[in-house]
C-alpha cells in the first residue's frame, strides 16, 4: 500500500489531477449556493414551538398530565416496563422487514404509549426537536386531508390512516432514543435483521420458495430468469428497496467497527445483503443502489470518485451475463416491464390534469376507480409505478410540494452535519443514512415504493435515524434501558 502511494504522489499526471480535483472542490464549497445550503436561517427549537402543531401538542399534553395526576397513576406505572420507550420502538424498526404488517402497527402503537406516557410522567421533558419534524408531521396531516377526500372514502380511510400512523411513528422514535448506546444497538440489531432476511431469501433462489409472478419477468426477453427473492417482503422490488436502505447501514458499521469480530460480522452482513440483492434481478433497485453506492463514496472522499469508473469496469467482468443483460435492458421499451411503466405514467399524467389538486385518495381501490378511464392499452394497474405520481394521487399536489420540502430539508441537515462532523463513526453513519435516502429516491423514479407498507414504515423510521445521527456524537452514552 506504502508503495503504490508512493508511486501515485510521483506521477505528475496524478499530482496534476489532484490538484484540479482540490482547486474544482474549493471553488464549489466556496461558492455561494453551497454557503446558503449549508448554513441555513431559523433552524432551532423556537422556531419549531411557535407552530401550530407545537401549540396544539402543549394543550394535550397539558390535559393528560391533569388526568394523569387526578387518577394518582404515579404508583402504578412507578418501574414498569411500558417506560421502556426505547425498547418498545425497537422492536418494530428491527422485526418490520419479518412480520406482517398489522404486527407492526401493533407494536408501534405500543411505542406511541409507552412515548406518551413518559411525557405524561415527566412533565419537564421536552420534545427532542428536529429540522424535519415539522415536515414530518405537516406531511401526516396534508395525507390525512387527501385521504378525507378520496373519491372513495371507505377503501381510502384504512390505508390512509394505517400510511399516517407510520409517518408520525418518525417523530416517536426520534424521541425515543436518549443515547448513543441505544443509536447503535438498534442500528446493529436492523442490519443483522436484514442479514436474516437476505439469508433466506438467497435460500429462497436455491429451493425455490415462495411465489412466482408471471409479470415480474418479461420471459421472452430474459428467459435465464426464472425466479426472483422476494424473501419475507412479497415482491423482489419492495425487497430491493429494502436492502437499499440497509446496506449503506451494514457498510458504516463495518467501516466503524473496532475489532476483528464485528468487522468480519458486519463484512459477511452486507456479502449477503448484496447478493441477495443481485437475486431480486430489480433493475431499478440495481440502479439506486449504485447511486447510493457513488454518493456513499463521493461523502466519504470526494477522490474516490476517480475509482468509480474503475469499479464499473470491474462489475462488467465479473457479474454474471444474465445480471449484466438484465441490467442493460434498463430503458428498453421492448421489455414488457418497462412499457408497461411507461404506458402506467402516461396514463397516470392524463388522469392527474383533472385531480391533481386533491388526488383521488390512498388505495389501490381509489386509484382504480379512476384510472381505469384514463388508462393506455387498457392497462390496469393498482397504483403508478411512481412514488412521486403515487403522492399526487394519493393527497394532491400539495402533499407533493410538502414531500419534496422535507427531502431538501433532510439532505440539508444531513450535509451540514457531515461537513461539520470530526468523529470518524458519526460521521460515516451520517453518510450511510444520507446515501440510502438518495438511492431509494432514485428508485422511487420506476416503482412505487410505499404499496409495501412495511417499506413506508421503515423509510419514515430511517429519516429518523439519519436525524439522530446528526447528533450522535452529542448523544450521551447512557445505558440501554435508561
Amino acid at each position: 500500500m506504502e508503495r503504490a502511494k508512493d508511486i501515485l504522489n510521483g506521477s505528475w499526471l496524478w499530482r496534476a489531477l489532484m490538484a484540479l480535483c482540490a482547486w474544482c472542490g474549493g471553488q464549489w464549497e466556496n461558492s455561494t449556493v453551497v454557503q446558503w445550503f449549508l448554513h441555513p436561517r431559523g433552524w432551532n427549537r423556537g422556531a419549531s414551538e411557535s407552530s401550530v402543531f407545537y401549540r396544539l401538542w402543549s394543550w394535550v399534553r397539558w390535559a393528560l398530565c391533569r388526568i394523569y395526576e387526578a387518577l394518582r397513576l404515579d404508583k402504578l406505572f412507578a418501574g414498569s416496563v411500558f417506560t421502556r420507550t426505547w425498547f418498545w420502538c425497537m422492536m418494530p424498526v428491527v422485526l418490520a422487514p419479518i412480520f406482517p404488517t398489522m404486527a407492526v402497527l401493533g407494536m408501534a402503537a405500543v411505542g406511541y404509549c409507552s412515548l406518551l406516557l413518559g411525557l405524561v410522567r415527566d412533565k419537564n421533558r421536552p420534545l427532542a426537536w428536529a429540522p424535519i419534524n415539522r415536515y414530518v408531521i405537516l406531511y401526516a396531516a396534508v395525507y390525512l386531508a387527501g385521504t378525507m377526500f378520496s373519491v372513495n372514502l371507505d377503501t381510502s380511510l384504512e390505508p390512509g390512516l394505517l400510511s399516517v400512523a407510520f409517518i408520525l411513528f418518525t417523530v416517536v422514535l426520534y424521541n425515543a432514543v436518549t443515547n448513543r448506546s441505544q443509536l447503535d444497538t438498534l442500528l446493529a440489531f436492523m442490519v443483522t435483521a436484514a442479514a436474516a432476511v437476505s439469508v433466506y431469501g438467497i435460500l429462497q433462489y436455491f429451493f425455490r420458495w415462495g411465489y412466482q409472478s408471471a409479470a415480474w419477468v418479461d420471459s421472452d426477453m430474459f428467459s435465464s430468469i426464472s425466479f426472483r427473492v422476494a424473501s419475507t417482503l412479497g415482491n423482489p422490488n419492495m425487497l430491493g428497496q429494502y436492502l437499499i436502505l440497509m446496506i449503506p447501514i451494514g457498510g458504516a458499521k463495518l467501516l466503524s467497527a473496532k475489532d476483528w469480530f464485528s468487522r468480519v460480522f458486519y463484512f459477511g452482513c452486507c456479502g449477503v445483503m448484496c447478493a441477495c440483492m443481485l437475486l431480486t434481478f430489480s433493475r431499478g433497485a440495481w440502479l439506486g443502489l449504485l447511486f447510493a453506492g457513488a454518493a456513499f463514496v463521493v461523502l466519504l472522499n470526494p477522490r474516490l470518485m476517480l475509482l468509480i469508473p474503475v469499479a464499473l469496469t470491474a462489475l462488467w467482468f465479473v457479474l454474471p451475463d444474465t445480471v449484466i443483460n438484465r441490467f442493460a435492458s434498463i430503458g428498453n421499451l421492448s421489455d414488457a416491464s418497462t412499457s408497461y411503466r411507461v404506458y402506467i405514467w402516461m396514463g397516470t399524467l392524463a388522469m392527474l390534469k383533472n385531480y391533481w389538486l386533491c388526488g383521488i385518495g390512498p388505495g389501490p381501490d381509489a386509484f382504480n376507480m379512476v384510472y381505469p378511464a384514463y388508462s393506455y392499452n387498457g392497462i390496469s394497474a393498482p397504483h403508478s409505478h411512481n412514488l412521486f405520481l403515487q403522492i399526487v394521487c394519493d393527497a394532491g399536489i400539495a402533499a407533493l410540494a410538502v414531500f419534496v420540502i422535507l427531502l431538501f430539508v433532510y439532505f440539508r441537515m444531513m450535509c451540514i452535519a457531515i461537513g461539520k462532523e470530526h468523529d470518524w463513526s458519526s460521521r460515516v453513519h451520517q453518510i450511510a443514512f444520507t446515501s440510502g435516502v438518495f438511492g431509494f429516491m432514485v428508485q422511487a423514479m420506476t416503482d412505487y415504493s410505499f404499496y409495501n407498507y412495511r417499506v413506508l414504515f421503515l423509510f419514515w423510521t430511517y429519516l429518523a435515524l439519519g436525524a439522530l445521527c446528526t447528533r450522535r456524537r452529542r448523544l450521551p452514552e447512557g445505558r440501554l434501558l435508561a
